[in-house]
């Protein structure tokens, strides 16, 4: 099929769907792990309360295997960094800098991870994109693989993907930085506040560029056809 052919919409289902995908994830990946740390901050240790507050992101994974009854590579992932995170919590040193830059060390593994998938066949982004664009539905998990013929549609994922590995990267090298140099106050402050503004402006930056590539398929798309019908 041709380059220049624009991608086809997604089913109509695929907005709302996608929308409570948004909430749901949302929900139990952003807001509970706050809601379960601030519970038990003070009246536990510190390394049990952060181990708790990593429940939201396993019960997400929870539902969404529940939901679809098949497990997905953005699933597999979040499971991966979730053994990674408890692992590095059970066994690392108990040295409080050490605790605090934990998960910046996740973050610039995430960086890597996403870089390193730039010479598989598909780029990381390319299955989270499928998770949050569409419900999971056989249906739409078969329009999102289908777009992968389009060159342009190609090129969007690996640089979404080269993207989110720079920005995860440079995060975690601020937040290591901010470890070390600041009270740990401060780090406590910084590292709730850092990884939700870049990954605001990832989100934003991704989102724009999205609309713009797929503005100039559907602009080249006109004018093979306006051409074509000249001919």
């Amino acid at each position: 099929m041709s380059s220049t052919t624009a991608p086809p919409p997604a089913p109509a289902r695929k907005r709302s769907s996608a929308a409570l995908g948004w909430v749901i994830s949302i929900a139990f990946n952003v807001v509970a792990p706050i809601l379960i740390y601030n519970h038990f901050h003070g009246h536990t240790s510190e390394y049990v309360a952060l181990l708790l507050s990593g429940l939201g992101p396993v019960l997400d994974i929870v539902i969404y295997l529940a939901w679809h009854r098949r497990a997905d590579e953005f699933a597999m992932i979040s499971l991966l960094f979730v053994a990674i995170t408890v692992v590095v919590s059970f066994i690392g040193p108990h040295d409080a800098r050490l605790l605090l830059a934990k998960d910046s060390a996740v973050t610039g593994l995430f960086g890597l991870l996403c870089l390193a998938t730039l010479a598989a066949p598909r780029p990381l982004m390319f299955y989270f994109g499928r998770k949050f664009a569409t419900d999971g539905t056989p249906e739409q998990v078969a329009w999102w693989n289908g777009l992968w013929q389009f060159e342009g549609f190609r090129t969007v994922q690996r640089n979404l993907t080269i993207g989110w590995g720079v920005g995860m990267l440079v995060e975690a090298v601020v937040r290591i930085a901010c470890v070390y140099s600041l009270s740990h106050g401060t780090v406590v402050t910084v590292n709730s506040v850092l990884p939700y503004a870049f990954t605001g402006v990832l989100v934003f930056w991704t989102m724009s560029y999205a609309r713009r590539a797929q503005a100039r398929g559907a602009a080249r798309a006109a004018l093979a056809t306006a051409t074509a019908e000249t001919v």
